[in-house]
């Protein structure tokens, strides 16, 4: 059996963001329904905490089973951080999918994984905000951090939201300015550059997805009503803002325990899981129901798990290989299987 090598290129030509906010929406109904398998990442730090080897960077390796799609898969993805990455022009984000066959555990696919992280890390905030404010057609968006994935949770948002305004911060102000000229076509509404960080939190949804190394967002800040999203550097919310949320929404409580931005004030013992008390997979399953949310302040932390990018990759390659696309490679030699 061959394995089917799938560049780049050749995933960006068959999966968009419409595509991958539908894809995440399936998996996360499969979370919740409890056919989709998904462990905890497991974190190989090269030096992204300072830590021997001094790299500046980390893997983890994110293996899930996707019911809906009778497909297993993990996937090998890293970010770096130093100089000499920097030097050559790289991006922070590099990864690979592999797909595989979970009856016979041949191996189907070899994939680019940096486009599809791109494109599920902002899908999964568009269907979190969908369950999160139900029937809700309009929003307002604060934005800390105007990169690639700001980029991103911009272009996700607006497959299933009108966005009305955007309040977008960063502590470049070239990166906000290039921000707001890349979006002036997905955002309806208007696109404000933030003088001051605390500017940005006046909207219904607050996305963070900064490389902060101190905490920033402060709880005075985010008023009753407000949807926070800390995806980031997991150090953007200030503790007190994060001990005083009326709910605490994730898409995965395991992995949320111990990874993101719940991580110090839950080892400290300040916070317990039970504080977790929804889940997005439980919300699009209909296991759960989220209440009115209009005087209270609300957490919703998706860290990121393996299903959503192995199920964006096992779509990639179903629709690459019916296209002829990519490139088959024999890596051993099982006969005539």
């Amino acid at each position: 059996m061959k394995t089917l090598l799938l560049s780049q290129a050749d995933v960006q030509s068959v999966i968009g963001m419409k595509d991958a906010v539908e894809i995440c929406e399936k998996t996360f109904q499969g979370m919740g329904e409890g056919t989709v398998v998904n462990p905890t990442k497991v974190l190989l730090d090269l030096g992204e905490t300072g830590n021997y080897p001094h790299y500046g960077g980390f893997f983890n390796a994110m293996p899930a089973y996707i019911g809906w799609l009778d497909l297993a898969g993990i996937k090998w993805v890293g970010g770096f951080m130093n100089p000499k990455r920097q030097q050559l022009g790289l991006p922070y984000i590099n990864g690979m999918i592999l797909l595989a066959d979970p009856r016979l555990g041949m191996f189907l696919a070899v994939l680019d994984g940096a486009y599809i992280t791109s494109l599920r890390t902002g899908a999964q905030t568009a269907v979190a905000l969908k369950y999160l404010f139900p029937g809700k057609k309009k929003l307002r968006l604060g934005l800390y951090g105007a990169g690639g994935q700001g980029h991103t949770q911009t272009l996700a948002i607006s497959q299933w939201f009108e966005i009305e305004e955007v309040t977008v911060y960063d502590v470049c102000g070239q990166a906000a300015s290039r921000y707001a000229r890349d979006m002036k076509d997905v955002v309806k509404g208007e696109i404000r550059i933030a003088q001051r960080p605390e500017e940005a939190a006046d909207a219904d949804a607050v996305i963070c997805v900064t490389q902060a190394t101190e905490s920033f967002l402060k709880k005075e800040w985010v008023k009753p009503g407000t949807i926070v999203f800390p995806m980031g550097s997991h150090q953007e919310c200030e503790e007190e803002l994060l001990l005083a949320a009326d709910h605490i929404v994730v898409d995965h409580v395991g992995q949320c325990s111990h990874r993101g931005a719940l991580a110090k004030v839950i080892e400290s013992g300040k916070m317990s899981i039970e504080a977790m008390d929804y889940t997005i997979g439980e919300l699009a399953a209909g296991k759960q129901s989220m209440e009115d949310i209009s005087g209270k302040r609300v957490i919703c932390i998706p860290v990121g798990t393996g299903a959503m990018d192995v199920s964006v990759a096992g779509i990639a390659y179903f629709r690459a290989r019916e296209r002829g696309l990519g490139q088959e490679f024999e890596f051993a030699n099982f006969g005539d299987c």
